[in-house]
């Protein structure tokens, strides 16, 4: 039993206060009795404590001055009141300024050692979820977000890194759910915008009869109920990064009006013929062929030309394997402050079944797994269907080949790099465990290969 799981009993009775502690340290718990609420804040000021166990009523300052006391001081103490029969609407009201249960006395035993044992478990877990958010707010840089050992992500951070602090156009190709806007967000806050507005637009939920009102804005009078003048989504990001998502849902004569924003840097509101000036960089992602929907006339070939300066291309996850296990670990973290819940140890099988996974909604997908299971919904990974992006089943040599890649990629990166090491927690010679680096295109191994095996 450690400090944070020591309590404290405050009350003025002595016979009552000895009862209390015995009990709880017959239920193994590590418990001290004092007779005032003076005497409990001079314990707390010395000792770790995980619960406060305290009468109402005491002599000198009162159990409810006493919670008003922790509250202020020692916050993450959950403290239950004891009461008599007169005093359950105090003690409820003493529950909504913070207490955390409160017993009516007389009490059996049972039900003091439940209550506290509930107590300690919600105050482990606020330390926990403390903990993980301290975790979480440890300051990064933004491509240390983007999550993964797989080669097309350490060469996507690499290109992030490298033309983030420039205002060239980035376009950026990648099916539903694989990352897209962080991306764009990493792009703008490793930028000299980074303090300046980012939005974000999604192309296909804008109804074409609002897209130009939304996008370059109107003034007073442009049309039926256009009552004040309205910035659009263009100006209001002058300064900063506005990240078009689906790019290719936009109208064809929106994309012509886009067009003329970024050869210009000027655009009209509705109602208005005054130039506006506007700064902002453009990044844009597209879905699906690009080029069938410009073949097909769907799309401005000199405004996928004007954006198209840098690419960066998202495989789904099914193309990179050894970064499921990594991004769901993050995830489960996230969800486990969110939910103020444990973060829960990911089981070995559990963790070879995410790797097997198709996983066709990618990182989206990936993230309501991992809420489901901190939320403890999701316990079954055999549940789980093994299919290709394309919905297509694959072959048993595939995904023995996928599972193969997986686990060596992960392997190789908790190793350190180390060839040998990894070769070891494999049970394979170095020489095979070297051929098959090569064979999946693994990379991240620090030592030079032997010409010979172990």
């Amino acid at each position: 039993m450690t400090r944070d799981q020591h309590v404290l009993v405050v009350e003025d009775d002595a016979l009552v206060r000895l009862a209390s502690v015995q009990s709880l340290q017959l239920a193994a718990f590590d418990a001290t009795g004092v007779g005032s609420a003076e005497e409990a804040l001079a314990y707390l000021d010395t000792t770790r404590v995980g619960a406060l166990v305290s009468d109402v009523r005491l002599p000198g300052a009162s159990g409810l001055e006493l919670l008003a006391h922790c509250r202020e001081r020692r916050p993450d103490v959950p403290v239950i009141l004891m009461t008599g029969h007169g005093d359950i609407s105090m003690a409820v009201t003493a529950m909504r300024d913070g207490a955390y249960d409160f017993i009516e006395k007389p009490f059996a035993s049972e039900r003091l050692v439940e209550t506290v044992r509930r107590a300690l478990e919600h105050g482990q877990l606020i330390h926990e979820n403390r903990a993980l958010r301290s975790a979480l707010a440890i300051e990064r840089t933004p491509t240390s977000r983007i999550i993964g050992r797989s080669p097309a992500i350490e060469q996507i951070r690499r290109l992030i890194a490298n033309v983030a602090p420039t205002d060239a156009p980035v376009l950026i190709h990648g099916d539903t759910g694989s990352g897209k806007e962080l991306i764009a967000r990493s792009l703008h806050e490793m930028s000299t915008r980074g303090e300046k507005p980012f939005l974000a637009v999604n192309c296909a939920a804008l109804p074409e009869t609002m897209f130009e009102s939304e996008m370059f804005g109107y003034e007073a009078g442009a049309f039926t109920g256009a009552s004040k003048r309205r910035i659009g989504k263009i100006e209001h990001a002058s300064g900063g990064t506005l990240f078009l998502d689906e790019i290719e849902s936009m109208p064809l004569a929106l994309q012509a009006k886009l067009l003329r924003v970024l050869q210009e840097g000027t655009l009209e509101r509705l109602g208005s013929n005054q130039p506006i000036r506007v700064d902002c960089r453009i990044v844009a992602a597209v879905k699906g062929d690009i080029e069938h929907l410009m073949a097909s006339g769907q799309f401005r070939r000199d405004l996928f030309y004007r954006l198209n300066v840098v690419t960066v291309t998202l495989p789904p996850l099914s193309e990179r394997r050894e970064d499921i296990v990594p991004l769901f670990e993050a995830f489960v973290l996230d969800a486990a402050v969110r939910y103020a819940r444990p973060a829960r140890r990911i089981p070995p099988e559990f963790a070879h079944a995410l790797m097997q996974r198709a996983w066709p909604g990618n990182i989206r997908e990936l993230r309501n797994a991992a809420d489901r299971f901190v939320l403890g919904i999701e316990d079954a990974p055999a549940t789980f269907e093994i299919e290709s992006a394309t919905g297509k089943r694959d072959s048993l040599r595939e995904r023995v080949d996928q599972f193969e890649r997986a686990v060596i990629a992960d392997t190789l990166a908790r190793c350190g790099g180390v060839v040998a090491v990894a070769a070891e927690h494999l049970q394979v010679g170095k020489a095979t465990l070297y051929e098959k680096l090569k064979r999946y295109g693994i990379t991240g191994a620090n030592d030079a290969p032997h010409t010979q095996g172990p």
